[in-house]
């Protein structure tokens, strides 16, 4: 699918606000947890791999999701989950999977991070013109699903390298990856000066 036909995908449009944290505090974030070059191209490689799985990767953290009250209720309002929300939220999530991978980290990628951190806190629901549902989603479940989020790559990692090791470096380089964009969505939610 085109990035233009994903409903409220925004990486790389110039009238998004410039981030809070520089490129400076973005490069002190990557020493912080390790993120090298070798990093970024293993994500290019994860890339490669996962793109062909991502409506199945989706389905597996929509399954998660769904099965879990406390979370499903984020995309619900009185009468229970708001399918269409869901549905456009979704595609932003699998156009994430890839720009995870394809990251460029400069300023309009950081932009773009700014902006995906106010959609889970002060803008949650305006991107959708959803009403009814909670206007913010609680920090720790964004912090919480690393993990599942980490964890449940590995498979469709495997299914295209043979090589543990490299599966192994992906994974890794994932995880870095995905630490990286929760630490910055959490810009919103801390006192100021806090970051």
């Amino acid at each position: 699918m085109a990035t233009s036909q994903i409903p409220g995908y925004r990486y790389g449009d110039p009238a998004l606000p410039r981030a809070p944290y520089t490129l400076q505090d973005l490069d002190l974030l990557k020493q912080a947890l390790l993120f090298s070059e070798d990093d970024a191209q293993a994500l290019r490689r994860a890339g490669q791999i996962l793109e062909p799985y991502v409506e199945e990767i989706l389905g597996v953290w929509y399954g998660f999701v769904g099965s879990h009250d406390f979370l499903l209720g984020y995309f619900a309002n009185e009468q229970g989950p708001i399918s269409e929300y869901l549905e456009r939220v979704r595609k932003r999530f699998g156009q994430w999977i890839l720009d995870t991978c394809r990251a460029e980290y400069d300023q309009a990628w950081l932009d773009y991070q700014y902006e995906i951190a106010r959609r889970h806190f002060d803008r949650k629901n305006l991107t959708d013109g959803v009403s009814g549902a909670p206007p913010f989603v609680h920090f720790r479940y964004v912090n919480a699903l690393v993990y599942p989020i980490y964890a449940t790559i590995r498979p469709f990692l495997e299914r295209g390298e043979p090589d543990p090791g490299k599966v192994e470096q992906m994974h890794q380089a994932w995880l870095k990856a995905v630490l990286l964009q929760a630490t910055l969505w959490s810009y919103p939610y801390l006192k100021e000066g806090a970051f």
